[in-house]
């Protein structure tokens, strides 16, 4: 019961934190660095958007056929970093992922501008294009395709959720004395620490 309190500590504390963030000035307070690996253990990175937050994880939405998506399948751990420098604060999320349901993806689909949408059908993610001609066509194609009707969610394109395992959450301190704060998952529940900047 203790261990369950203290990951609710944490995820009350990202939302305290994120909300803060959405009240600033932040361009995209949403953006979220995604770290995933091949199974060679070679990692890649890129931003994503915070799409959904609660007792369960973090979840972001894409196109399971991309690169990200090929190493979450092959490979089904990840970490996200979200660093707002205006704040001096830190928050690293570290564990395992999971599909969203299909109810949940296309709760969030339904709330895409229409033409996003089209491009989740007409981007062939991560592969190569011979030029942006290409892309054009195919957008042109499939706007074609869903003229005068709603555009249906790809069976690729679906929500992921990160299951934490350790968040931390890192203060900007003086002198590079930084105050880190660790939220962690083990064999015994979860247990809340400091470690050394």
């Amino acid at each position: 019961m203790e261990q369950d309190l203290i990951y609710k500590e944490a995820i009350i504390r990202f939302q305290e934190l994120f909300a803060r963030v959405a009240e600033g000035s932040v361009a995209e307070p949403a953006a979220v660095t995604l770290a995933t690996a091949d199974l060679n253990g070679r990692p890649s990175s890129r931003v994503v958007l915070l799409r959904g937050l609660d007792d369960r994880g973090f979840v972001f939405f894409t196109n399971s056929l991309s690169r990200k998506g090929r190493q979450l399948e092959a490979n089904p751990q990840a970490a996200l970093s979200f660093y707002w420098d205006f704040l001096g604060q830190q928050v690293r999320i570290e564990g395992d992922t999971e599909k969203v349901d299909d109810k949940e993806s296309d709760n969030y689909w339904v709330l895409r501008p229409r033409e996003s949408r089209i491009g989740a059908w007409a981007s062939r993610q991560s592969e190569r294009l011979a030029d942006r001609a290409e892309l054009d066509s195919r957008i042109e194609k499939y706007t074609e395709n869903y003229v005068n009707q709603e555009v249906p969610r790809p069976p690729h394109w679906y929500g992921y959720r990160v299951v934490p395992r350790r968040i931390e959450f890192w203060q900007e301190g003086a002198s590079r004395l930084h105050t880190r704060t660790i939220y962690e998952e083990d064999s015994a529940g979860w247990k809340k620490f400091l470690i050394y900047p």
